[in-house]
């Protein structure tokens, strides 16, 4: 079975990123295509980059790196749950991918983007650009959840999808599976 990495790209404390993330990874397990792995920035705790060599040698010096390596090589495709921070892409997200180089080539990605009147799809669209570079193909097929704090229950925080939000979690799921099935043949 194919495995998804959800990785939770906000790190801020009172983030929703984590209500989000909690309930996207609840919907992919129970999509059933996918092994299913959630990964938090905030937990993961990479210190800003800080490994002496380029990462396309795969020479770590450091345990964060090698774990962040072995979980990121492991997975088959990825889904980044992210908000928009003025207009760009959380810090997390870019040194999270800058750490590493050959494990994410190859791979497919999609988003599923939150905040306020634009869903995050800023952010989206320039983290897009980042993964290019990285060979690994973003989708089209995304989650945008525009004023996110209208679906938090007030009374646990939990984040309550309306209609559309769980079929575009459902069609982003379809559509991984399909790209990470056949990227996976040209990683050998």
């Amino acid at each position: 079975m194919l495995k998804l990495l959800v990785v939770i790209v906000s790190t801020r404390p009172g983030r929703v990123g984590l209500p989000v993330g909690t309930w996207f990874f609840g919907h992919a397990k129970q999509h059933a295509r996918f092994d299913v792995e959630l990964v938090d920035l905030k937990e993961l705790a990479l210190p800003f980059l800080d490994e002496p060599k380029h990462p396309r040698f795969r020479t770590y010096e450091h345990d964060h790196t090698k774990a962040w390596s072995a979980t990121v090589d492991a997975a088959d495709a990825f889904v980044f749950v992210t908000p928009e921070y003025n207009f760009g892409v959380p810090a997390p997200l870019v040194n999270a991918l800058d750490y590493l180089f050959v494990e994410w080539g190859y791979k497919p990605a999609a988003f599923v983007s939150y905040g306020g009147m634009s869903g995050g799809v800023r952010s989206v669209q320039m983290a897009k650009q980042l993964l290019t570079t990285l060979k690994v193909m973003p989708l089209p097929e995304a989650v945008a959840i525009p004023m996110v704090a209208q679906h938090l229950d007030k009374a646990t925080g939990a984040f309550q999808p309306a209609e559309p939000h769980v079929k575009s979690a459902s069609d982003t799921l379809d559509e991984l599976h399909r790209w990470a099935t056949a990227l996976k043949t040209m990683r050998g």
